[in-house]
């Protein structure tokens, strides 16, 4: 059967020295300090140390060979997002992180198909590497769920939808920047709790914000089963329903005719989570996918899947034909 991990990350092995270049600090750069090995840095800060998983594309096709994956859908990694930096310093950074996953995809078609990144800071530049992405080849693209604390709804960011929309280019959106982090530094809380806030904080505003009522066509996919959205839309439901002067201001539509309407993918962890997203927004909206290569994704890929006592049919569509769907390719792609 096939299997497409729809949710990976990857970054280049060599970084510009962007905090040089640009003249001020927050950008990523890579200490290599031992073989196989570097340091993520923020101008002195350390950030996450890294193995050559995360740039080196040969290794990642024989680590996915144990779990009997035959694709993967690379983005970068969220910390390189810059929506920090001033626009066209956050459109160069978009370029070079666009033109190092083309190169990967075109020396391993078979394997890869890439989601860009784009300068969300600046809709207008947004829109305009949308464009070229869609021009070589790209299927979609990636972002963050808030911009710099901006949330998605906000109309500046309608030029992008209107475009993903008419290029047909897939969005997915991942968890960044967690609201609160700075109160809940420990226990790995921004990751435990507030990654799973901020994924439902995206589903609610771009729901309640009228972005899928005004941009029908729109494919989005919200990773990591779309945070805690499903697990509580009861009470986002019940708040809708009780307090319409608070809740539908923008749309009055109910947010539960919006199941089916987008993508998640199936990392819950749980078999008996994963169940229940299905039956929530069915087995053709959820995907495969694995955070690869960070430990908090599904370190083995599609095993609780396999555990958990689903069809073969229902298998089928969390494995490939859900992503399929999504990014609009042929199963033939990567069959033939």
């Amino acid at each position: 059967m096939l299997k497409i991990d729809m949710h990976t990350h990857i970054m280049p092995r060599k970084m510009p020295a962007w905090t040089e270049q640009f003249g001020y600090s927050g950008f990523i750069h890579l200490d290599h300090h031992r073989q196989g090995w570097a340091r993520m840095m923020q101008g002195d800060r350390f950030f996450r140390e890294i193995n050559e998983n995360c740039w080196d594309g040969a290794v990642r096709i024989e680590e996915y060979k144990e779990f009997n994956t035959q694709v993967q859908v690379v983005s970068t990694i969220p910390v390189l997002f810059a929506y920090f930096a001033k626009s066209k310093d956050g459109l160069a950074v978009s370029e070079f992180l666009n033109d190092d996953l083309a190169e990967l995809v075109n020396k391993y078609p078979k394997n890869y198909l890439a989601l860009g990144t784009i300068p969300m800071q600046d809709p207008e530049l947004a829109v305009r590497e949308l464009e070229r992405l869609k021009q070589i080849g790209y299927l979609g693209v990636q972002i963050g769920s808030n911009i710099e604390g901006e949330n998605l709804s906000a109309e500046k960011f309608h030029i992008v939808w209107e475009a993903c929309e008419r290029l047909d280019m897939a969005v997915m959106v991942h968890p960044w920047n967690m609201m609160g982090k700075q109160e809940m530094e420990s226990y790995w809380l921004p990751w435990l709790v507030g990654m799973p806030a901020e994924t439902c904080r995206a589903i609610c505003s771009m729901i309640f914000g009228g972005v899928f009522a005004k941009f029908p066509k729109l494919k989005v996919n919200f990773v990591h089963a779309g945070g805690s959205f499903l697990a509580t839309l009861g009470r986002i439901e019940h708040g809708f329903n009780c307090r319409p002067d608070l809740v539908a201001i923008d749309n009055p539509v109910n947010p539960k005719e919006y199941l089916g309407h987008f993508w998640i993918d199936c990392i819950t962890h749980d078999p008996v989570m994963l169940k229940y997203v299905i039956e929530m927004v069915g087995s053709k909206k959820v995907c495969l996918g694995s955070d690869y290569p960070f430990p908090l994704g599904d370190l083995e890929i599609g095993k609780f899947v396999n555990e958990s006592g689903l069809s073969d049919q229902v298998v089928e569509d969390v494995y490939c034909n859900s992503t399929l769907e999504w990014l609009g390719i042929d199963k033939s792609k990567f069959t033939n």
